[in-house]
Order: C-alpha cells, then sequence, then structure tokens
C-alpha cells in the first residue's frame, strides 16, 4: 500500500497585499498543518485555488513546499486539468520537483463520457512514475466518474487511489467492494469522513484540518482501532465547523477563518470575494466554540 497518510490538508495558497502567492507563508503553513496533526499536504487543489493560479507559481509552490517539510510529511501535488496534455505537463513537472504523488480532477467543462474519463486518466497516469490519486468532484466538473470507472482505474498500477467528493454513499460502498485493499479511498468532504471510514475508506482530504487537525487525527485513529462511539462524538462536535467551511464556495470559509484566528493568507483571488456579513457570522460562531490546533506563533 501506497504510504501517503490518512489525514492529508488541502492548503490554502496564500496570497499577499497584491494579490500576489506568498511563497514564504505557504511554506510556512505547510510547517504548521505538519506540526498540527496533518500526516500531508495537498498543494494547488481546489482548496488552493488551482483555476485562478498560473503554471509558474503551481510549479513553484510545489518546490517551496517541499522545500519547507522536506520528509516531515507527504506532499500531493494538484496536477489535474481538463487538458490532457496540459495534465502531463505538470505531472512531470511535480515529479521532477520530488513531490510523493499527485491529485488528478475530473475533466471539468468540457463534459467526457466514461470512456473520455477512463482514458484521460490512464494516459496520464502511464505518463509519469508517481503514485495518481482520482479527484472526483462533480458539483464542480458537472461530470461524476462513475464506480465502474473508477474500479477499472484501479487496476492501473500507479492509481493509487481517489478523492470522493460525491457526497453518494452508494457509489463510494461500490468503490471499496470493488477494489483491491491496497486502492486508498479518501473522503473529499470533511462530514463525509467517518461514514466513509465507516464503509471502509482510508482516511480524508481535508479543509477544516488547517484548524483542527489533531482531531481529525485522533478520529480517524478511534476509527481505526475500534472505537467508534468516540470517533463519532468528535465528529458531532466538528459537524459546526464542517457545515461553516461550506456556507459559501470553498476557500473563501476556510481563508476568513485563518486570517479570523491570527494565520494570514490573505484574501482569495476572483472572482472570489471574501463572504458577505451573514456568512461571516456563522463562521465566527463555529470558531467560538473551538479549540485551535494550527500553531500560530
Amino acid at each position: 500500500m501506497t504510504e501517503l497518510g490518512r489525514l492529508l490538508t488541502a492548503m490554502v495558497t496564500p496570497f499577499n497585499e497584491r494579490g500576489e502567492v506568498d511563497y514564504e507563508q505557504a511554506q510556512k503553513l505547510a510547517r504548521a498543518l505538519i506540526e498540527s496533526g496533518s500526516d500531508g499536504v495537498v498543494v494547488v487543489g481546489t482548496t488552493g485555488e488551482s483555476p485562478t493560479l498560473i503554471r509558474e507559481e503551481e510549479v513553484r509552490l510545489f518546490a517551496e513546499v517541499k522545500s519547507a517539510i522536506g520528509d516531515k510529511g507527504t506532499i500531493v501535488a494538484g496536477t489535474g486539468s481538463n487538458s490532457t496534455a496540459e495534465a502531463i505537463a505538470t505531472t512531470k513537472e511535480a515529479e521532477r520537483i520530488g513531490v510523493d504523488a499527485c491529485l488528478l480532477v475530473v475533466p471539468y467543462y468540457n463534459r467526457p463520457s466514461q470512456e473520455g474519463i477512463y482514458r484521460h486518466f490512464r494516459t496520464v497516469a502511464e505518463s509519469t512514475s508517481l503514485p495518481c490519486i482520482l479527484y472526483n468532484v462533480p458539483a464542480r466538473t458537472v461530470v461524476s466518474i462513475s464506480a465502474e470507472t473508477t474500479i477499472k482505474l484501479s487496476e492501473i498500477d500507479n492509481i493509487v487511489g481517489t478523492k470522493e467528493a460525491s457526497g453518494n454513499l452508494d457509489q463510494i460502498s461500490r468503490i471499496i467492494d470493488g477494489t483491491g485493499d491496497s486502492f486508498l479511498v479518501y473522503s473529499g468532504n470533511d462530514n463525509d469522513t467517518l461514514p466513509i471510514l465507516s464503509l471502509g475508506g482510508y482516511g480524508v482530504i481535508s479543509v477544516s484540518s488547517h484548524l483542527v487537525g489533531r482531531q481529525m487525527q485522533e478520529m480517524i485513529t478511534n476509527v481505526v482501532e475500534g472505537r467508534m462511539d468516540r470517533a463519532a462524538q468528535i465528529h458531532r462536535s466538528l459537524l459546526p465547523l464542517f457545515s461553516a467551511m461550506s456556507v459559501v464556495s470553498n476557500p473563501v470559509p476556510i481563508k476568513y477563518a485563518l486570517n479570523r484566528v491570527g494565520f494570514r493568507v490573505g484574501d482569495t483571488r476572483l472572482p472570489l470575494t471574501p463572504p458577505d456579513e451573514s456568512s461571516a457570522k456563522i463562521i465566527e460562531k463555529a470558531l467560538s466554540s473551538l479549540q485551535i490546533d494550527l500553531p500560530l506563533d
């Protein structure tokens, strides 16, 4: 089984006051996340605002985060695209830098068939020796990868897992049942983590773990070790935060929350904007009852 860790944080991309990537702050955040319970980080995913980053920024972020955490945690590079050629090029750059794996989103906007999705992922996987994690997030890509296509792709040696943000527990159950024990099924939604783990899933690629990494790690450990009552108790205690992190489009809430607790990450890039007043109050209410794990010094 590929050892990437059960708790990976989908890391935000910090920007400075001019809207430029703040690479120094990205390094600081990556180190803080590893210190506060995360096994690794996903760089330049949805939470990292990949749609608004240019290739040079993405590749430099991979390198800067690799430099910051070294072998202390795993680095999964978000190299997916709706262009197969672009996904291949970015994945090769990430491999050259020395990341541990890549995250490949289902092609968006161009609405491929299941056969097109299969060929896309197979072609990217064949271009690299990196372990590849599929990323199914139909709320953003419109097209969803089917359980059958995921199972077929799991037979490719270096396609080692999937991040399932579909919210479809029936589909996720079929994937877990139809793939080998070494295929890693990650929850892509924080509030689905406990149900997916209970079905036999492996872990979570999380947003909330920016703030509550140790608590998320404790929940996962309790499931793995059979203490479901304690895991469920932690899950329930974190539900207000999970809900607040989706009150408006990710990563708007988590960036607002990080800035509020004192870890400067800047605003989101357009077309995303800061939360409105009512959404901000929901986020602040969730924060008020939390024990924050992230070191702020």
